[in-house]
């Protein structure tokens, strides 16, 4: 269940006029080499008073979580099972079970339009399918964890990389988002075979620690 105290992410509000908060989450875990599990969770709350007057407490109208099985290779579904834990009539949960039509389905390009077909409109739950769309970018980045624990544990540092290896990566990552725009430098200087730059977040976190780490250099 979300944690309804969790700390926001946002600015402070404290001087405005709150009326409706939504809070995604996601968690992608690692079960084999070839599997990873797949837990997620939308809720909408309603601030403390608005729908029962004097009520100190906020109110959730909507809580679905989803758990996926997937396959690392191809990002295939291999189980699903959605759960609402809060809805606001007594017939939400009857879709639940139609989700199982997600098993089968390749969490990669083209998932959101498949998500929309299979359960778009009548037939399916508008939070259950908005909170799908929110997770699969999350399991493609859990993609990069496990790359990231397989290279450490070869002794592999995260520059190196055979030529078959960085034209997977760019056909992987080309017109994903601006920086990865067929035109752009940032694909031109990987097919030049120049080193890219290290992540940011890792390259400021190791400069805070004062330390060095060769598997980014």
């Amino acid at each position: 269940m979300l944690d309804k105290e969790a700390m926001s992410l946002l600015p402070d509000d404290d001087d405005l006029d709150l009326i409706h908060t939504r809070r995604y989450e996601t968690r992608v875990y690692r079960l084999s080499d070839d599997e990873i599990l797949v837990r997620g969770a939308v809720s909408d709350t309603k601030p403390a008073g608005l729908y029962v007057p004097d009520d100190p407490e906020p109110l959730e109208i909507h809580q679905m979580q989803v758990e996926l099985r997937v396959a690392t290779a191809g990002l295939e579904i291999r189980s699903a099972r959605v759960l609402f834990e809060t809805h606001p009539h007594s017939r939400c949960p009857v879709i639940a079970a139609d989700y199982e039509k997600l098993v089968g389905l390749s969490i990669a390009r083209g998932f959101t339009r498949k998500i929309r077909d299979l359960f778009g409109g009548p037939n399916g739950c508008t939070h259950t399918n908005a909170l799908l769309q929110a997770m699969a970018p999350a399991v493609v980045q859990s993609t990069w964890s496990l790359d990231i624990r397989r290279r450490r544990a070869a002794g592999i540092p995260q520059r190196a990389g055979a030529s078959g290896e960085r034209e997977s990566l760019i056909r992987g990552q080309t017109n994903t988002c601006h920086v990865w725009d067929e035109r752009g430098e940032h694909v031109a200087a990987a097919r030049r075979g120049e080193r890219l730059e290290s992540l940011l977040p890792v390259v400021n976190r190791l400069a805070e620690l004062g330390r060095d780490d060769p598997f980014w250099d």
